[in-house]
């Protein structure tokens, strides 16, 4: 089903990294009317001034990329914040985009849902089927909620709400706070501020060990879009680039991309967090869909993001 283009369409979470791939593919792709606020504007941890917006300005689709992220360090040091806002968000947006008859949400979750030593590469049938890791269960255990919160409304009121997990994201507008982020920008950051200061070495969390699977944002973006208009099942859909690589690979890369000629360190006293994380997107891959952006390309992108960004 192709929206119309002059439909009204609220990006929760625009200014982010997810939610700003979104507003940019569905700006890319002519749509006209799209709604989207920040934090200071609505704060989604309010009901009550979410529901005045949602009666104000009547969307009739709804994308939810708001959520509060972060890195391992992040998770494991705010475990209650990361799943009571987190849980607050989702119900607010879910529940009023049913009390508002949205015509269609779409919920992007996250491959931290599912367990720690699922089976690689990792299928939407093994959520649910083994403990956790550890270190970002808190957030894992509120973006569970809120796919089964879709697939209730869905059972109980008929409502056309679907999930999608994205893998490891990373590109414009991403975040490059060092006790915040994820691995990918906080490497660009640590490399690039090691070749400013003319430092010899530099050294990044772990082992080095543990595979990843990336996928550049503006790609996210489109598959969004693409199953906005083609996905209408209960079951969740995997969104991933198919592809995995060590953050000793990654780290290498960043390092020749940044240009940094120093030594690479490994601190194993700090978490690895998951051993394995690739996930499986067949299912989206047999409806049509594929990633357009190869890693070194995404990451020389996310780069010059970067030294754009006021963060730097």
């Amino acid at each position: 089903m192709k929206l119309n283009r002059d439909a009204r369409i609220y990006v929760a979470g625009h200014r982010g990294l997810a939610g700003n791939a979104i507003w940019r593919e569905l700006a890319r792709e002519g749509f006209t009317r799209l709604i989207g606020r920040s934090h200071a504007e609505l704060d989604l941890l309010d009901s009550v001034k979410v529901r005045s917006f949602f009666e104000a300005e009547r969307p009739e689709y709804v994308f939810i990329a708001a959520a509060k992220v972060g890195g391992i360090h992040a998770n494991d040091s705010q475990p209650a914040s990361f799943l009571y806002e987190n849980l607050q968000i989702q119900n607010n947006l879910i529940h009023t985009a049913f009390l508002s008859g949205v015509k269609k949400l779409l919920f992007l979750g996250s491959s931290c849902i599912y367990p720690r030593l699922a089976p690689q590469p990792m299928k939407e049938e093994c959520l649910l089927t083994g403990p956790l890791e550890p270190t970002n269960q808190w957030y894992a255990v509120a973006k569970i909620a809120g796919i089964k919160l879709c697939q209730a409304y869905r059972r109980q009121f008929g409502c056309n709400f679907i999930s999608v997990m994205p893998t490891n994201l990373y590109g414009p507008r991403d975040n490059y706070n060092l006790e915040t982020s994820h691995v990918l920008p906080a490497l660009i950051r640590k490399f690039h501020e090691a070749k400013v200061a003319g430092q010899k070495s530099v050294t990044c969390w772990g082992t080095g060990a543990p595979m990843r699977e990336f996928l550049y944002a503006d790609d996210l973006g489109r598959a969004c879009l693409f199953l906005m208009e083609t996905y209408d099942e209960e079951q969740f859909i995997n969104v991933g680039s198919g592809i995995e690589i060590s953050i000793k690979e990654l780290a290498g890369t960043v390092q020749r991309v940044v240009g940094f000629e120093g030594k690479m360190l490994w601190d194993s006293s700090k978490p690895d967090g998951a051993p394995r994380k690739l996930m499986d997107s067949s299912r989206l891959f047999a409806l049509g869909w594929k990633p357009q952006t190869q890693m070194e390309t995404g990451i020389r992108l996310a780069y010059q993001d970067f030294l754009s960004s006021p963060r730097a």
